[in-house]
């Protein structure tokens, strides 16, 4: 019985034992890349896998049961591969002991390619695979990048590209029973709601008065709901608390390490978010959610599954200030200065009935 695929899969490279995998960004980022991490694995059992990424992404898969590489290598700073003022010596002393490793595969699973390949390229690995931009160097198989793809099938169809096929078409990660316990006992007892109102693009930020009425609703049915964020994202979860002013509604933003986040989502009964990175996060985790997406950021990071997820789409496609286009978005078309929510069109109503529903189905969602 053949394997279903993504693209038909190219022939697999001989004799791969050491692998590395670019993946920089945030933790949605990494999320949607496990699923190609998986499939590397399942091509590549012996092999040793180093994820070249982020320090969250090395704090999240530190210790954690299941996951399919073996060593998480923070990147230095290099234009468009990590944020931040780059040090050239750094950068070499990276790349000189990346090429110490000797790898027999390097697959960039980043992005468009233009900043992307000429880094991994530097790594001297045998192979190479990877997207590209008609404007990016080549890498030995290239797969043409277009921004309106789903991020799980195109790492899955970049990890096919070396012969490797899915295993997952779900990402996923393992929460700890220590990090259930903790969440346990900060969650309280009762049916919980985990609310996320933040997004590293503002523009994705269903405005806090929608996440506090939705708060206020549920928490006046005996339902708990707690806030969660960065420490950048305190003042928008305090600005949910006071607009919902429930006492079942706390913030435990800015409170949690990245392993106390991942078990109070795994812990959540439903997780109510923006499309962010502790919503693509607490669907690893196997949290049921309901997502409030930018209308075309659902053709790249929406649920697959409707059993367990929902979605609310915003059907702004231009902005409200300017007019520009949204929908041209990516590589080819830089976005304009503005910051207006994308999804402020999303009701209320739409979303309570979402989270509503799946509580009533309770852990059969999570079946």
């Amino acid at each position: 019985m053949l394997n279903p695929v993504v693209a038909p899969l190219q022939p697999p490279f001989d004799d791969v034992q050491r692998i590395a995998v670019l993946r920089g960004g945030g933790l949605g980022d990494l999320v949607f890349a496990l699923p190609a991490l998986a499939a590397l694995r399942g091509a590549h059992p012996s092999a040793r896998i180093v994820l070249l990424g982020m320090p969250a992404h090395a704090a999240l898969l530190a210790g954690r049961p299941e996951v399919p590489v073996d060593a998480v290598e923070v990147l230095p700073a290099v234009p468009g591969v990590r944020a931040g003022e780059e040090d050239p010596a750094a950068t070499e002393a990276f790349v000189q002991r990346m090429r110490g490793e000797r790898f027999d595969l390097a697959v960039q699973a980043h992005g468009g390619g233009r900043n992307a390949n000429p880094f991994l390229l530097r790594l001297g690995a045998r192979h190479s695979v990877g997207t590209g931009t008609p404007d990016a160097p080549r890498l030995e198989r290239t797969l043409h990048y277009d921004y309106f793809q789903h991020e799980v099938l195109r790492w899955l169809e970049v990890a096919g590209l070396a012969g490797a096929a899915p295993v997952d078409l779900e990402p996923r990660l393992v929460a700890t029973e220590a990090e259930r316990a903790a969440a346990r006992s900060l969650l309280g007892d009762g049916p919980c709601v985990v609310v996320h109102p933040g997004a590293t693009d503002p523009r994705r930020h269903w405005p806090t008065e929608r996440f506090a009425a939705v708060a206020a609703e549920l928490a006046g049915r005996g339902v708990r709901v707690v806030v969660v964020g960065d420490p950048s994202e305190v003042p928008v979860a305090e600005s949910v608390v006071a607009q919902a002013s429930a006492p079942l509604v706390s913030s435990l933003a800015g409170r949690l390490d990245l392993s106390g986040l991942a078990g109070v989502l795994a812990e959540a009964d439903v997780v109510l978010a923006n499309d962010s990175g502790p919503r693509h996060l607490a669907q690893a985790l196997g949290a049921p959610t309901v997502g409030v997406f930018v209308f075309g950021n659902t053709i790249n990071a929406m649920p697959f599954g409707r059993g367990r997820h929902r979605i609310r789409l915003g059907r702004i496609t231009a902005c409200p200030i300017c007019g520009r286009d949204a929908t041209q978005v990516g590589w080819s078309a830089p976005r304009c200065e503005h910051d207006p929510s994308y999804v402020a069109d999303v009701p209320v109503a739409d979303v309570l009935e979402d989270v509503l529903d799946l509580l009533a189905g309770g852990a059969a969602q999570r079946g």
